[in-house]
């Protein structure tokens, strides 16, 4: 287990899938309301970073119900197709359902999967994009590894995950509102609290910044790019192979 509370233990990162299992039916909602709606603009952010070949084929990680897939596919005219890869059977139920009602099951394909050990080919995809879930994987660095892997050469890495900010006084008011403010909100409309006291601690665990950016290098990514997003709360990292 990664940390206990008073009243329950939370999962450990290989069992996380299954928390969002049980979250998936407001999982959108509360992104939107937890985040003030800045997950919207921190996606198009990513989209703005894509790289610019044609007729590309993406691979979106930890999908979830397709937020970004669905985004790139709509937004940027060099996305020809795309795979969306998460292990949460639900969320992947709503995503599934989200493609279909746009029209975009000719060219999005959503399948589970393990992030740290993909069975797709190497040399596959021409982006690899990962929204707000490297931080629940087991094997950080087996994630990097296999996203580099399935990259083509030249090909470009695009991950979005939570941060801490630099200034203090807004990481004071960010931390008072992820820790006792966001499990109370997530606990109400969600039913399940455990899973937002799983997100405030996630985040503070996790590596960030260049931190991070020092793991893509580790992992034979080059060209590294890191983008502070809302003064710091987020960060979009970049690496091409």
């Amino acid at each position: 287990m990664l940390h206990a509370t008073g009243e329950e233990a939370l999962p450990a990162k290989i069992d996380s899938w299954k928390m969002f299992d049980r979250i998936a039916p407001s999982y959108d909602l509360l992104n939107r309301l937890i985040s003030f709606r800045r997950d919207v603009a921190w996606r198009r952010r990513l989209a703005r970073h894509m790289p610019s070949t044609k007729n590309q084929r993406v691979l979106d990680l930890a999908t979830g119900t397709a937020e970004v897939l669905i985004g790139l596919s709509e937004d940027c005219i060099n996305v020809e197709s795309g795979v969306g890869l998460d292990m949460s059977v639900n969320m992947l139920r709503l995503g599934k359902d989200k493609v279909a009602e746009r029209n975009l099951t000719h060219k999005l394909n959503m399948v589970r999967g393990d992030a740290c050990s993909l069975a797709l080919g190497d040399d596959s995809f021409d982006a690899v994009t990962m929204a707000f879930g490297i931080r629940n994987v087991p094997d950080v660095g087996a994630t990097l590894r296999e996203i580099r892997r399935v990259l083509r050469p030249g090909g470009r890495a695009l991950i979005l995950e939570f941060s801490l900010p630099a200034n203090r006084w807004v990481r004071a008011f960010y931390l008072m509102y992820f820790r006792h403010i966001l499990p109370r909100i997530g606990g109400l409309i969600s039913g399940d609290g455990g899973a937002y006291r799983y997100l405030n601690q996630t985040v503070e665990d996790f590596p960030y910044g260049s931190a991070f950016g020092d793991l893509m290098r580790e992992s034979g990514f080059r060209e590294i790019e890191l983008y502070p997003l809302t003064f710091g709360v987020a960060t979009l990292y970049r690496g091409d192979k």
